[in-house]
């Protein structure tokens, strides 16, 4: 179903955040283990103090203040760390509150956050952080590991908690602070993402006195927070705004304010960059190609596009059901048969796709993780390939006893026709483009299709009232994530409440394998888990990734000197693992041209290195979640 993704879940579920839910980015997208002993680069400002304020407009308007004002396509689901899903909201979460470890913008190794290093004991069942003493909430009280303890004990508890990051707990035994620098985990079975966790530490002594944490929505303004921005002022779908926080132990951003501007339509969005009313603009994830391509050629605008860390799906209701196997929901019962998913598989032309929706800016679909993390990428074999291919769609429909009638409708045994319902975001374009498509493509296998385009889709997709949807995530750099949406213990407890689960999906091999990868060590064993968990959601037919949407965004340059991307090389702005592209952004002194070469590099300058020590030498990777209105 944002990182965070996906039922909004930009959702890329974010869903796109419904379901397109992240991206992880609960974004609702970390990096993970990797390899042998580990030297985790700190990362400290090496930016110019910018001359004057951002464009005179901003300035006169917000008091002179140095403003960064960045216009999104996504709803926050919430501003509580423990129920956020959807990319943007779980971006702000990154933003205000620190997580016990980062990741290097340049190649997303695991580097100090709240924990200065970890290590394990000879077993792997025992985890010591070391917390630094130089961190201290916004109220002014010092952050210590008891609140990184409380933290995760709640997440533990299941207390209306779990829904964001349960999965990075479940494995869980204990969780203490025998000091204010000290905190211990001890688990059950050895974890391998134990240099990943993506929990937002929260301040103990703020919400030990919260009621019922899971109807508290952490508006109280400002939001008490550690990290780089201070979530200062909040009205629903119109703006959230930041203020920076001055006593952050980096430093504090260049930027006095930092403001996400909700826009429900793109157009507008790109329309109000031209203007200079917003400094940055990401779309819905992304600039369609029309609007990139306008957006070249003009004064004191850059367009930046990099390799997407997010996947563009279509996801097959599998029938939705609780934990405890209650079905719920009004799924079409056809789509239980393996044959049939198969054949609405094989009658998309992905390709087709690229070309005509994503015009180039996209990399045909395959695995579930994106090609940008090479390390679990995958690709199904020559054999294995379900490719463009009409003729065998049909020969699969017809086993399965949806024959043509004589009007050339497919219709099961029981006479009625196989019609199907596939919930669109009606605030991306791509979506309603390839429904298009899929009306035309499905339309001469003889099935009907009705394209629900809503506004928030994440109502019908947790109550299981559809058929298909379109889905999508920011994946981390470690897909733990992503992965475990997909498994039994994600179900929710109760039929139509929200819960991890993206997509209902609950079978035993799967989670076998989820099990596998989760405690493997090995860099090599593990990843070649992940891909044979890849190539089991491909033969399923429950998960089609048609696509993976490059980074395609655009930013003043009389508004914004630099900004970092990640990773720094060719990367993305919006939705980082990280806070780099925020914190670091500089004020341009309103004389920049696009065609000055103002750049999108890196502009942190890695300053100094810390031994981190990791258990048996190994060193860690990452994660998170997306869509147009993903997850993270």
């Amino acid at each position: 179903m944002d990182t965070q993704d996906q039922h909004g879940r930009q959702d890329q579920h974010g869903r796109r955040t419904v379901p397109k839910r992240a991206v992880p980015s609960r974004p609702r997208g970390r990096l993970r283990l990797l390899a042998g002993g580990l030297a985790a680069l700190a990362l400290t400002a090496g930016l110019a103090t910018p001359l004057n304020p951002a464009p005179d407009q901003a300035s006169a308007e917000d008091g002179g203040k140095k403003v960064l004002t960045v216009a999104v396509a996504q709803s926050v689901d919430s501003l509580s760390p423990f129920l956020a899903q959807r990319l943007l909201s779980t971006s702000l979460h990154r933003l205000t509150y620190e997580y016990l470890t980062n990741y290097d913008a340049k190649d997303n190794k695991a580097i100090p956050g709240f924990a200065l290093s970890w290590k394990s004991s000879a077993d792997k069942l025992t985890w010591t952080y070391t917390i630094r003493e130089n961190s201290k909430w916004s109220d002014g009280k010092a952050a210590t590991a008891e609140d990184a303890a409380w933290t995760f004990n709640k997440v533990m508890s299941k207390e209306g908690t779990a829904t964001a990051n349960s999965n990075f707990v479940t494995n869980f035994k204990k969780v203490t602070a025998p000091s204010p620098t000290k905190l211990v985990i001890e688990l059950k079975e050895p974890q391998a993402t134990m240099a990943a966790l993506d929990v937002p530490i929260v301040p103990k002594h703020v919400w030990e006195k919260v009621d019922d944490i899971s109807k508290f929505n952490n508006d109280k303004m400002p939001v008490v927070g550690n990290g780089p921005f201070i979530l200062s002022e909040y009205k629903v779908d119109q703006y959230v705004k930041l203020k920076a926080n001055k006593n952050f132990w980096r430093g504090p951003a260049k930027f006095d304010e930092l403001v996400f501007k909700t826009y429900k339509d793109q157009d507008a969005a790109v329309s109000a960059l031209r203007k200079g009313e917003v400094s940055f603009v990401a779309g819905q994830p992304a600039l369609t190609p029309a609007q990139a391509a306008s957006l070249k050629n003009e004064d004191n605008i850059k367009v930046n596009e990099g390799p997407g860390r997010r996947f563009f799906a279509l996801a097959t209701n599998p029938g939705a059901k609780t934990k405890d196997g209650k079905k719920f929901g009004d799924g079409n019962p056809a789509l239980l048969d393996k044959r049939v998913r198969q054949a609405l598989f094989l009658s998309v032309d992905r390709e087709a796709l690229v070309d005509k929706v994503f015009q180039g800016h996209a990399v045909e679909g395959a695995g579930y993780i994106p090609p940008r993390f090479s390390t679990y990428a995958w690709k199904p074999s020559a054999d294995q390939k379900m490719a463009y291919d009409p003729k065998r769609a049909a020969r699969l429909l017809d086993e399965a006893g949806y024959k043509k009638n004589g009007d050339g409708t497919r219709v099961g045994k029981d006479g009625k026709p196989l019609n199907l319902r596939i919930l669109c975001h009606a605030t991306d374009p791509n979506d309603k483009a390839v429904g298009k498509y899929l009306k035309e493509w499905w339309g001469d296998l003889g099935i009907g299709l009705k394209v629900n385009c809503l506004d928030d889709v994440s109502v019908p997709w947790y109550a299981g009232e559809y058929d298909l949807a379109f889905d999508g995530w920011s994946v981390n750099p470690d897909p733990d994530f992503v992965l475990g949406i997909h498994t039994c213990a994600a179900l929710p407890v109760k039929a139509k409440e929200s819960a991890a689960t993206d997509n209902f999906i609950c079978d035993k091999k799967f989670d076998e394998l989820y099990g596998k990868q989760l405690a493997e060590y090995d860099p090599a064993k593990r990843a070649d888990i992940v891909k044979q968990m890849q190539s089991w959601l491909y033969d399923s037919g429950y998960m089609n990734v048609l696509a993976y949407p490059n980074a395609v965004e655009a930013y003043r340059t009389d508004q914004i000197k630099s900004i970092t991307t990640m990773p720094t090389a060719a990367g993305n702005i919006y939705g980082q693992d990280g806070y780099w592209s925020w914190w670091s952004a500089v004020p341009a002194d309103g004389k920049s041209s696009s065609k000055d070469g103002s750049s999108t590099g890196v502009i942190i300058g890695i300053a100094a290195a810390a031994v981190v020590l990791v258990g048996g030498g190994i060193l860690f990777a990452l994660r998170r979640r997306s869509t147009a209105e993903d997850r993270e």
